[in-house]
């Protein structure tokens, strides 16, 4: 019996090992993506990280829930396509970015704050008029920047938008599965949010608001596409203080009809965050506002990548060309 234990005990150590081992070089390649390939600005709101990349018309990519800099320039070239000088920051609690008092006090949860951010960065690099683009909780301060410096923005498009939809309003998927991924990235969980993309990759797709079964539909192209984006969020610990503020954040009841520049809006009727209504609202409020709304996609717009890019372009070519 003592040698049975004995080797139940081995075994269970070398596989403590093993598991540590394959955690600790993913967790150093998440360090590793996000130490390099951006700067700091100190603004008068407070220091803000940003990257700065590329020739051509000036686009301000600005990220999602769990993203920074990195998620802006990776979205920015996936759904915009290339040939643009990027600007894109890590937004309030994100990566080097910190956490100013406007941005925890105020009751809109600090968009007007984060706009305003956003603005004097553009200031800060001598940009005026330029392109933005706001993905999913973006979107929020990508509006508002609009709204509220309207000599900034060229055009604005914004993509599976968190935005207000009293009717139906946007929230994470209801699943068990995905409440406790939502728990593990909101503490900053690094080694479980590696442990259950390696175990449990339903539940990780699930969370960043697609359907395992689009993607199984989609093929394996897209399905490595979606999982690398998750393993993206790592380093989750990096992160973490940007997603409570995302989530704490009550969803901005903006006063859209103020925004001038045109507007392009896409969603997807199977976003497992429901966007659709949100993106709709937006529509019928932002004069002149264009809205795509695909059938499937999730909020990845799994699949709709080239078609979202084609459509941007098209956009972008009729109003700031």
């Amino acid at each position: 019996m003592e040698l049975i234990f004995a080797i139940v005990g081995a075994a269970v150590l070398a596989l403590a090992v093993v598991v540590a081992r394959k955690f600790r070089v993913f967790h150093q390649q998440a360090l590793a993506r996000v130490a390099s390939g951006s700067e700091m600005a100190a603004l008068p709101g407070g220091v803000v990280e940003y990257a700065d990349r590329g020739t051509g018309p000036v686009l301000l990519s600005i990220h999602g829930a769990g993203g920074g800099f990195d998620h802006g320039l990776f979205f920015a070239d996936e759904l915009m396509g290339g040939g643009f000088r990027l600007i894109s920051p890590s937004r309030f609690g994100y990566l080097r970015t910190g956490t100013p008092a406007a941005g925890v006090d105020a009751p809109d949860g600090g968009i007007a704050a984060q706009a305003d951010a956003h603005a004097a960065l553009l200031d800060h690099l001598g940009l005026d008029k330029v392109i933005v683009m706001g993905l999913s909780a973006g979107a929020r301060s990508a509006a508002a920047l609009a709204v509220r410096h309207p000599d900034k923005v060229r055009a604005l498009v914004l993509l599976v938008p968190a935005l207000d939809a009293p009717h139906s309003p946007v929230a994470t998927d209801p699943i068990g599965g995905s409440r406790l991924a939502f728990a593990i990235v909101k503490a900053g969980g690094d080694f479980f949010w590696w442990l259950i993309g390696a175990l449990g990759p339903s539940m990780v797709i699930r969370f960043v608001g697609v359907r395992p079964a689009l993607l199984a539909q989609a093929g394996e192209q897209e399905r490595a596409r979606v999982l690398k984006i998750a393993a993206a969020i790592a380093p989750v610990s990096e992160r973490a203080a940007g997603i409570r503020l995302d989530s704490a954040c009550p969803h901005p009841v903006l006063p859209l009809e103020r925004i001038t520049a045109p507007t392009l809006i896409v969603s997807a009727r199977d976003d497992l965050f429901n966007t659709l209504p949100a993106a709709e609202v937006a529509a019928a409020r932002i004069p002149g506002a264009r809205l795509i709304a695909y059938n499937t996609g999730g909020h990845l717009l799994v699949g709709r990548a080239a078609q979202t890019r084609a459509a941007v372009r098209a956009f972008l070519d009729e109003v700031a060309p």
